[in-house]
């Protein structure tokens, strides 16, 4: 299983984020924190390079992005798909 402390380093390197990562629980809406479109596109390239894994179009919507724990559940999913 991927670790929340993972997550969050991925979130440190986001411009809109990295000052209030920190700060966040694990349940805090990211686009409610300043996480915009753009954003979400820099981070779901980010947790492809750093998991090696890929985004299916079906795990692309705003939810798979909007908190810490879902990116942890939705990422450590992906990671056990890719090692299957």
């Amino acid at each position: 299983m991927v670790d929340i402390s993972d997550i969050r380093d991925v979130l440190k390197s986001l411009e809109s984020l990295k000052s209030v990562v920190d700060s966040l629980s694990d349940d805090d809406d990211l686009f409610e924190k300043g996480l915009d479109s753009f954003g979400s596109v820099q981070l779901m390239l980010a947790l492809e390079e750093r998991f090696d894994i890929e985004f299916p179009d079906s795990a692309l919507g705003r939810r798979s992005f909007s908190t810490i724990r879902i990116i942890r559940d939705t990422v450590s999913g992906l990671s056990q798909q890719e090692a299957a």
